[in-house]
């Protein structure tokens, strides 16, 4: 899937991945597509609930020898 921006944060640990996409999600206009790239598992819980929030939608997530790669458009 085509991103306009990737993130990432592959190695880090939670909260960090969140932080991470918190301060890259403001760099991103609306409607542009972030691409996040994580290992840490927790991402599949934090990500989806970060997305929720925040009223991003969550375009599509998989899973892949051990990375979660996920696409977030922002709310326009």
């Amino acid at each position: 899937m085509k991103s306009d921006h990737t993130l990432d944060a592959r190695g880090l640990l939670c909260p960090e991945p969140v932080m991470m996409l918190h301060a890259a999600v403001r760099k991103v206009a609306p409607g542009e597509i972030l691409q996040v790239i994580a290992t840490d598992p927790s991402t599949q819980r934090d990500v989806p609930k970060f997305c929720q929030f925040l009223g991003y939608e969550l375009v599509d997530h998989r899973e892949e020898n051990d990375e979660f790669t996920y696409w977030i458009r922002k709310a326009g």
